[in-house]
């Protein structure tokens, strides 16, 4: 359980980074204190950053991809691949005409969604030609670790994973497992000897290589947690509904529901 009363996905708020003595120019307190680290730097870029965004399978933690060459985060030799982005600010010119030019207010983007990050960009206001970025020079874990200071204490990131058996039978049970985020649906299950096979492949599974596809799980909550499916994973599935997944390949980021022996297409067992 993590410090915020409940399980999953926390949203990383790095007070350790936060500014208690912010400057006349910056007077907004929830801005990042680049000082409070020295991986961290604030560099001003026209919104046409010239930065090819990417995240790994949580699809949070978004870090530079790549740098087009003749961009203006590669032009300014500030910004490397591997930064991972902390925070984004507007740039918002004075009405006034006077060329003088202010700071909107910081949004947060340590450990955001990978949408919740470009939407931020898209929402900007048309008159918006710049922006206060934030990056940390390091890896997702050292993003982590640093911000192990602020308001989400040193615990390790844990997610409530809800697995419903023999849904609907006289037998049904629900068990509650507190897990790791990014664990592996079908380790966890078979770890707390919940059995995810519907036949004689309980003995004669692949062991997890999807090999054999027969780990089938439904993930009647929070799919939007887990990563998405291959292409391999999507036509091995492809007659049963879109929230089946193979529970060896399926890893969760926030709290889910799994539904173990869901019915499937007779077309399964052919595998």
């Amino acid at each position: 359980m993590n410090r915020l009363g409940g399980f999953g996905r926390r949203r990383w708020h790095a007070s350790l980074f936060l500014s208690s003595d912010v400057t006349a120019d910056h007077d907004d307190d929830s801005m990042i204190d680049i000082n409070s680290d020295e991986r961290l730097r604030r560099i001003r870029l026209p919104r046409a950053t010239g930065i090819e965004w990417g995240t790994d399978l949580s699809f949070s933690f978004v870090y530079v991809r790549n740098l087009e060459p003749s961009g203006a985060a590669a032009l300014s030799g500030e910004v490397e691949v591997g930064d991972q982005v902390c925070e984004l600010r507007p740039v918002v010119e004075d009405d006034g005409g006077s060329g003088n030019s202010d700071n909107g207010k910081a949004v947060n983007l340590i450990g955001a969604p990978f949408d919740e990050v470009m939407n931020s960009f898209a929402s900007l206001s048309r008159t918006v030609k710049d922006v206060d970025l934030v990056f940390f020079r390091g890896t997702k874990d050292e993003l982590k670790s640093a911000c192990k200071g602020g308001s989400l204490s040193n615990d390790e990131e844990k997610i409530m994973v809800t697995v419903i058996q023999n849904k609907g039978s006289k037998d049904e049970e629900t068990r509650y497992i507190e897990a790791k985020a990014g664990c592996n649906v079908r380790q966890l299950l078979t770890d707390n000897g919940i059995n995810v096979y519907q036949s004689v492949t309980r003995w004669t599974n692949c062991k997890g290589k999807q090999l054999c596809g027969t780990c089938i799980v439904n993930i009647a909550d929070g799919a939007g947690s887990t990563n998405r499916k291959s292409l391999d994973e999507g036509s091995t599935l492809r007659e049963n509904p879109d929230s089946y997944r193979l529970s060896c390949v399926t890893f969760a980021y926030g709290d889910i529901t799994v539904e173990t022996f869901p019915p499937i297409k007779d077309a399964q067992w052919t595998r």
